[in-house]
């Protein structure tokens, strides 16, 4: 079985990648999770990420965004103290922050999910090139919805996370062609081809 690039990850990883990495996601609770996960890997690698993953839950009330949203300093203060916590109040503060605007979303579009997949109609896109391994860093989706994701207040959540976000919920299947997640998703989900769109920082992760 091919694992994409993934095939020297940590076990975590591999798990990661064999049961959630590119399945498509419609649920808003998971939907906060992954975006935090991303914001908290910023500067980092997302290998730290999968190993904190339940710290970050315990610190977090399960990204539990209604809870989130009404923290206060007290809160900043203890999760300052958790034990193998990415100590970074401004990270703190953006999920923070970032939860007070995903409330917002939600009451204009009546789920972050029905926001987000709108850009693409509910259908998951497959990139031209990209299951050959010509993987980006970002595109044009991505710094649309990052550009809108700014004007609505959200922190952290520039074109390169965006992106990752969008390959980790599925909106993109970027596994490789012989990756049997591929046509694991391909096969489950409706899915749409589109030309490469303003790519950059494209790698071939190709063997």
């Amino acid at each position: 079985m091919s694992y994409c690039d993934w095939d020297k990850a940590s076990p975590l990883n591999i798990q990661y990648h064999n049961k959630e990495w590119g399945v498509p996601l419609h649920d808003d609770k998971g939907q906060f999770e992954f975006l935090m996960m991303e914001v908290m890997q910023c500067g980092l690698n997302w290998n730290m990420m999968i190993n904190k993953r339940e710290i970050f839950r315990k610190a977090f009330d399960g990204f539990d965004y209604d809870k989130i949203a009404k923290y206060t300093l007290k809160d900043i203060e203890r999760i300052m103290k958790i034990d193998g916590m990415i100590k970074s109040v401004r990270k703190i503060e953006a999920i923070i922050n970032n939860a007070k605007c995903f409330q917002k979303v939600r009451a204009e579009f009546g789920s972050f999910d029905a926001y987000l997949w709108g850009y693409s109609d509910g259908k998951t896109i497959l990139y031209d090139k990209h299951a050959q391994g010509y993987i980006p860093v970002s595109n044009g989706l991505s710094l649309k919805i990052s550009k809108d994701l700014k004007k609505r207040g959200f922190k952290f959540l520039g074109p390169t996370t965006v992106y990752s976000h969008l390959q980790a919920c599925g909106v993109i299947n970027d596994h490789d062609e012989n990756c049997q997640r591929y046509q694991y998703i391909n096969t489950r989900y409706p899915t749409v081809c589109k030309k490469r769109d303003h790519e950059d920082g494209v790698q071939c992760f190709k063997k």
